[in-house]
């Protein structure tokens, strides 16, 4: 992932959760992550959470439906999860 669309990442998670998130956190969640953790519906519901928690954003148990389902319904591997990053920051 190249410098700039780290630094959006990471300016766009600021602004939206009105915390401040540091880079190592992010890189320790993100370190975290494998294929194996988006098959598997409870390594998936345990990311959110954790995500959630580090961003001080409580999610509902319908919105960790909706994103489980998401991430499923797009077949979305490691390869194509900065292509996911940046459709995210236009939103």
């Amino acid at each position: 992932m190249d410098k700039k669309l780290s630094n959006d990442i990471l300016g766009t998670v600021n602004k939206k959760t009105g915390k401040h998130i540091t880079e190592n956190s992010i890189k320790r969640i993100a370190g975290s992550v494998n294929a194996d953790t988006l098959k598997s519906e409870t390594q998936l519901r345990a990311l959110i959470k954790q995500v959630s928690q580090m961003a001080g954003v409580p999610v509902t148990e319908e919105t960790i439906k909706e994103i489980v389902k998401a991430v499923k319904q797009s077949g979305m591997n490691m390869n194509n999860l900065e292509g996911l990053m940046k459709m995210m920051i236009k939103k």
